[in-house]
């Protein structure tokens, strides 16, 4: 008998999502990720929970709705780290005409049901406060609304969830060998020591890494495959206003300039094939002031190379033969031979319906339960996404030691559960020691306790963006803390 129903190699979105609902659905399930959850293309997506406008220009009406539908059933199981906002398009004649967006606009809308968000409207850029950044001639703009996500710790909460509901979770394991009869049976250097894992079905879930995993370990080659790198920087506040702007850009393409961690602006996405090796993935200098030289033409600050903190790239594969966004499933199963489900690509919006389906192309060879993650919250989403600003309020009643900004992302990060961070804290000092003026000893004993944290970096930079801010004496002081943290009864 096998150790386990499903095996997953690889801990980004898609492999964090087989791992939930397959788990859910009571199947024995193991993940293995060489490194920390999210640390590749699933923590540098556009965080955008969208029907993406922009493919109603192809027609791909079904598509629009689809997400559009994983945009309300997100907004319903994660209401703390999915958030609704506005999103302006100046518009003006030198690309899409007005009435080419207004008429977009209006089928968009009646693709979706709304649920609570509004619908699109036209705004006097030049007498409304999105206007203020902006430079003029811009007379008109339209609003809609879609939702923004902090991409890796959504990762991570679908995993915690698989966890609860009985996955193994195993970070810091490299799947060096698979062999497949009957059943699979991997060989796994879990942090420095070799063992043996045997699992009735397998999943490869390596992003990038997909096409070399598929060769080298499970000797199972695929087609051609065409690797695409998506960039976005990360520059100082570019403006007040709480919305997400989308800029034509005069090659046609649309570009995103969203609210990032208080102080900052995150702007992209830029794309373009990528050849070498995906753990070292740069963004391109030209990208750089490609996404620099498209917001200039709008807001009134500029924006030039110097300005930007930080660059987001990731990788992910594509079918050669036929460029896909909303991700590729590939299923192989034999006579006599266990099922191989592979799995890459995709937009954040559809992943869940991504594994959802994918899961039960294995229903065929073992029994489960119905799909299920449609109505079942991540941990801490356990509130109607319009009360997050209640939530904000209760914890400063309860935790009278937080400033709203603290109280504010805590809540986005933990939702309800909070209280498994701060417990019955009275004043911050009984928190433990202090890394910068957000972060304290409570919150990375829980995260390394809880969510698989193992380095600063796990912290500061997927399971928070501290890291933007920290000053390097206390990332220092996080590290030897994190080597050896204090016990606690």
């Amino acid at each position: 008998m096998a150790d386990y129903d499903l095996a997953i190699i690889g801990g980004g979105l898609n492999g964090a999502s087989l791992a939930r609902d397959a788990a859910g659905r009571g199947l024995r399930v193991i993940l293995v990720e060489q490194g920390d959850l999210a640390s590749a293309a699933s923590s540098a997506t556009s965080r955008l929970i969208h029907g993406d406008l922009s493919v109603l220009e192809r027609r791909a009406f079904w598509r629009v709705r689809r997400a559009l539908a994983e945009r309300r059933t997100w907004l319903r199981i994660a209401p703390h780290l999915v958030r609704p906002m506005s999103f302006v398009i100046p518009a003006h004649s030198d690309e899409r005409p007005p009435w080419l967006l207004r008429a977009g606009l209006y089928v968009y809308d009646a693709l979706t049901n709304r649920g609570g968000l509004p619908a699109s409207a036209t705004l006097d850029i030049t007498h409304h406060p999105v206007g203020n950044a902006l430079k003029r001639p811009f007379g008109i703009g339209f609003e809609y609304a879609d939702c923004v996500v902090d991409d890796s710790r959504l990762v991570v909460l679908v995993a915690l969830d698989a966890a609860e509901r009985g996955a193994v979770i195993c970070t810091g394991a490299r799947c060096v060998r698979a062999d497949r009869a009957d059943i699979w049976r991997l060989a796994v250097v879990d942090r420095g020591h070799r063992r043996t894992i045997t699992a009735r079905a397998l999943a490869n879930t390596t992003g990038a890494w997909t096409s070399m995993v598929a060769e080298t370990v499970l000797r199972q080659p695929l087609p051609p495959m065409a690797a695409v790198q998506m960039s976005q920087i990360i520059v100082p506040r570019l403006f007040e206003s709480d919305n997400v702007y989308v800029f034509q850009n005069n090659d046609g393409r649309l570009i995103f300039a969203s609210p990032f961690e208080r102080d900052f602006t995150l702007v992209g996405t830029v794309t373009h094939d990528f050849t070498g090796d995906p753990a070292i993935v740069a963004m391109p200098g030209a990208d750089v002031s490609y996404l620099c030289e498209a917001v200039s033409r709008y807001f009134r600050e500029r924006v030039g190379p110097t300005d930007v903190v930080r660059t987001l790239s990731g990788v992910n594969l594509t079918p050669a033969s036929a460029r896909r966004r909303d991700g590729t499933t590939l299923f192989h199963a034999r006579r006599r031979k266990a099922p191989l489900l592979t799995m890459f690509g995709g937009e954040v919006t559809t992943s869940r319906l991504r594994a959802e389906r994918a899961v039960t192309r294995l229903t065929p060879f073992y029994p489960m339960s119905r799909p299920w993650t449609a109505a079942a919250t991540l941990p801490g989403g356990d509130f109607a996404w319009d009360r997050f600003e209640t939530e904000i309020d209760l914890a400063r009643d309860r935790w009278r030691f937080l400033d709203e900004p603290q109280a504010r992302r805590l809540v986005a990060a933990y939702g309800s559960r909070l209280s498994t961070v701060l417990r019955e804290a009275k004043t911050r000092e009984e928190l433990g020691p202090a890394f910068g003026p957000d972060l304290t000893g409570a919150e990375v004993r829980y995260l390394m306790a809880r969510e698989w944290a193992r380095f600063p970096e796990d912290i500061l930079w997927r399971r928070s963006k501290l890291g933007l801010t920290m000053p390097a004496a206390d990332r220092d002081a996080l590290a030897a803390f994190m080597a050896d943290p204090p016990r606690t009864g």
